[in-house]
């Protein structure tokens, strides 16, 4: 608890046993109320783990995606009696030492979410991010301020921090299973009228954090650029789109 807010951390797993328990220890145990992993049908322990760590543990008997993950992260989390809840990938390619921070910036009513942007730092090269995927990153961008109008450094780090009040209101189980679910939920944000500020997070990449592959990033990159013209044009009145709206 911070400042009389209740934080909930949620953490979307598959096949993370090797990063877990590093992640696990830096959380900000002090001040974090409750840790929830779901495990998405992981081949190998990390559901075990998670449970012998401590964590409150869901488990997916069939491997729903990246978005599904997450859907089932919210949906659990919404139950307990948070005010914060902040995505954290157990695999420790970003740093839990931001949770404090994050949350934060959330409680004081300045914001409503939270992006940890790994572009803010200027060391996303030199902390292993692959060359073709900070290309991509900065083309998407650059593409999607244009249709959005806003001024973000990036839409695509998957560590983020929302306030109850957000993730009540955003139709996020209309989204996508897939990567591009990241993108669908921040993008929500802007179109509910949620106010959304970013962080500076140091890039990590290693051989046992997780990562999407070329041709996954590809199919990731045209599902966010479909999304944000998709953003626009409701946003126009030109085109509903279902994401947009609670009906």
């Amino acid at each position: 608890m911070l400042n009389g807010k209740k934080i909930a951390v949620l953490m979307p797993a598959y096949n993370a046993s090797a990063t877990l328990e590093k992640t696990f220890s830096e959380v900000a145990g002090n001040i974090v109320d409750y840790v929830l992993l779901v495990d998405d049908a992981s081949s190998d322990n990390t559901a075990d783990l998670s449970r012998d760590l401590g964590i409150r543990t869901y488990q997916h008997q069939v491997n729903l995606g990246y978005g599904g993950n997450q859907k089932s992260c919210y949906s659990e989390a919404l139950k307990l009696d948070a005010d914060i809840f902040i995505l954290l990938h157990p695999d420790y390619q970003y740093t839990p030492k931001l949770i404090p921070a994050m949350a934060s910036m959330l409680m004081t009513g300045v914001y409503d979410v939270v992006i940890a942007s790994r572009i803010l730092t200027g060391t996303a090269l030199a902390g292993g991010m692959p060359l073709y995927k900070y290309f991509f990153n900065r083309i998407l961008t650059l593409v999607e301020n244009m249709l959005t109008l806003a001024k973000f450094s990036e839409y695509h780090s998957g560590y983020r921090a929302f306030t109850r009040e957000c993730l009540e209101t955003i139709p996020w189980r209309k989204n996508s299973n897939d990567f591009v679910f990241d993108n669908q939920i921040l993008l929500q944000a802007l179109h509910f009228g949620f106010k959304v500020g970013e962080i500076s997070c140091p890039t990590r990449y290693a051989p046992e954090s997780s990562s999407i592959d070329f041709l996954s990033s590809l199919r990731y990159g045209t599902g966010v650029l479909r999304t944000a013209l998709q953003y626009r044009l409701h946003r126009l009145g030109l085109m509903k789109c279902s994401i947009f709206t609670n009906d």
